[in-house]
């Protein structure tokens, strides 16, 4: 049943999510209150004539999704839980409390209401784009999403590349709501109270805009329908609203961003008091999921050992077969999917495919949506161009995103393009986010092996590639337990183990056979899962042999030296360790002077072996 609210109706509902705003942070004892009340009247007028949902069931497949882009505007959206009964007013009390699930900014790993993580500001927005195109292209079930976002985020990139993203893709079921009140934290926003600026920059990238009075229920209203109406393009509401809105201590005053106010209890009885209005949230229309997952065998590409093929064309073999088994499986890429091999995919199964061109931002942004509907997305790119994203990333670990990311084009074996082109610090990227796994291959079967466990992890899974075709060393059959490596060469006699993953190993196996040659038996590691590593072996291979040396086509920093390192960090005394890696800027080389002026290539190893017996033998 739907509940019809007059004008007057919502003004009270606007001020008792002002009046919770202010409680909330005054018991916090901290919080952003001000940016709250600016924009109560803009999520009144949505809760109570236009949002649809279920707070009994937020997975509801009809259901309107809601993001705050505005994070640190958590009162409001919290005092908007309350109003709708999610959530009574003591748990509205303990806002940014210890154990509270109400933090200082909303993140879904404790709310199942909350899209995503906020608070990083400019990332609302991509990733309610990447909500958007999965209803729009891929649930189809007629659901709108709704973001709210504050003026000072409007100057982050990441903004903009989602408004472009949104409006090539004509999602007309997005809409941004933009609070303009005109302060940021220090001061002035760029562009103040001036919306038509905002509107010609939306307008710029195909968005219908709408500018408003952001404290005039009925002149919301008509915006949010004329949102609802609009077809071919999202909406940007651009509402003009005061800051500290109803409350004359701080009202459009600067100086009052993030502090609970200092007269909490008269500026409650200024807004009218605590009169416990309650909101009766539309119910979503019935819908079935259309995209149940289909479950079909998976027949993984299969390579003959002694074939040179390159990784990055096993990971788009193995992504297709991937995909025709499961239809949950999306793939996306940053417009290199020729060289990713992501094209592969966009062929077979172009209706889950989505080209976010060269915007890694809204690339991984994107990814983070179709998680949050429950899709399993795979996102590509060169592994140099994904440290652009990494606070997305680093976001996504905080939402307990469940996604994949590849990276091909890694380390210097990417030959003559040079250092712009090469991944060399993505390993230590990803190893430093929580809840992250991080793996290497070195051969096509391994690849494909390898792809089609992340299907099946959760978190943030990173697959790295080679560009240059390399030996197929590994049987189809084989298996590669994440968490485990490969012990490729091994004797009683091994005087050093060699780490190795990717290009490296097989620089490594050239230098055992070298190394055997000379009478010097080494130990030869596949470290293909850099996180979690495989603390067994390498602790076997240190009590075997006393010495390690670590080889890999990356900064020594934070990679495969530092993974091996930290295996011995809480067990029995460290080996002797020794790493090679790339340690000066690469200039424009094939790929194997590339790896000999690293000193990562089989000579380079032989000659570290060959100094670290030295000196095992001579003090």
């Amino acid at each position: 049943m739907t509940t019809t609210y007059s004008d007057d109706e919502l003004r009270a509902l606007g001020q008792q999510l002002r009046v919770d705003s202010v409680r909330a942070a005054d018991a916090a004892g901290s919080g952003h209150p001000t940016s709250s009340m600016s924009a109560a009247d803009l999520l009144a007028v949505l809760l109570g004539r236009h949002f649809r949902y279920d707070f009994d069931r937020p997975a509801h497949p009809a259901g309107d999704r809601f993001v705050l882009s505005k994070g640190h505007a958590s009162p409001l959206l919290y005092a908007a839980y309350k109003a709708a009964g999610a959530i009574d007013d003591a748990e509205l009390l303990t806002f940014r409390k210890l154990g509270s699930r109400l933090e200082g900014h909303p993140t879904p790993r404790s709310l199942p209401w909350v899209e995503t993580a906020t608070g990083s500001l400019g990332q609302g927005l991509p990733v309610a784009a990447g909500i958007a195109w999965s209803g729009k292209r891929l649930d189809r079930v007629g659901y709108r999403v709704y973001v709210l976002c504050g003026d000072s985020e409007m100057a982050e990139g990441s903004v903009w590349e989602a408004a472009e993203y949104a409006g090539y893709e004509q999602l007309d079921n997005l809409t941004a709501i933009v609070d303009v009140n005109r302060l940021g934290q220090r001061g002035p926003t760029r562009h103040g109270h001036d919306l038509d600026a905002y509107a010609r920059r939306f307008k710029a990238f195909d968005w219908h805009t709408i500018v408003v009075d952001g404290h005039d229920v009925a002149d919301i209203d008509r915006a949010y329908a004329e949102a609802a109406s609009t077809v071919g393009r999202p909406t940007a509401i651009l509402a003009r609203t005061l800051k500290g809105k109803g409350a004359l201590a701080v009202e459009d005053r600067e100086g009052a961003h993030g502090k609970p106010l200092s007269d909490a209890a008269a500026a409650v009885e200024e807004l009218g008091g605590d009169r416990g209005v309650r909101v009766s949230v539309q119910e979503p229309p019935a819908a079935r999921v259309l995209h149940a997952v289909r479950s079909g065998r998976l027949d993984l590409p299969r390579f003959d050992v002694g074939d040179e093929v390159a990784t990055r064309d096993a990971y788009g073999q193995a992504l297709v077969a991937l995909g025709s088994a499961r239809g949950d499986v999306v793939a996306l890429d940053g417009e290199v999917g020729d060289s990713t091999r992501t094209e592969m995919f966009a062929k077979e199964h172009p209706e889950r495919y989505a080209e976010c061109y060269i915007a890694e931002q809204q690339l991984v942004a994107t990814a983070v949506g179709l998680s949050a509907r429950g899709w399993l997305p795979y996102a590509g790119t060169f592994a140099a161009f994904l440290t652009r994203a990494h606070d997305f990333i680093r976001m996504a670990s905080i939402s307990g995103a469940d996604i994949n990311l590849v990276g091909s084009h890694a380390g210097v074996a990417i030959g003559q393009d040079g250092p712009s082109q090469m991944g060399l610090e993505d390993l230590a990227m990803f190893r430093a986010i929580h809840d992250t796994t991080v793996l290497y291959p070195c051969d096509a079967n391994q690849t494909a092996q390898l792809l089609a466990q992340t299907a099946d992890l959760t978190g943030i899974r990173y697959l790295r590639t080679s560009r240059g075709a390399a030996p197929v060393i590994y049987p189809p059959h084989e298996e590669f337990p994440v968490g485990g490596s490969k012990v490729l060469r091994s004797g009683d006699g091994d005087r050093v183990t060699v780490v190795a993953a990717g290009v490296t190993v097989h620089e490594a196996l050239k230098a055992a056979d070298e190394l055997a040659a000379a009478g010097i038996p080494v130990r030869v590691i596949d470290l293909y899962s850099v996180k979690p590593v495989d603390r067994r072996t390498l602790r076997d291979a240190a009590r075997a042999t006393g010495c390690l040396l670590t080889v890999e086509d990356h900064r020594e920093q934070g990679g495969i030296g530092d993974a091996v390192a930290e295996a011995f960090s809480t067990a029995e005394p460290a080996p002797r360790m020794a790493r090679l890696g790339v340690r000066t800027v690469p200039g424009s080389a094939t790929p194997s002077e590339q790896l000999a002026a690293a000193g990562i290539d089989a000579a380079g190893i032989v000659a570290a072996v060959g100094l670290l017996v030295e000196h095992a033998v001579t003090p």
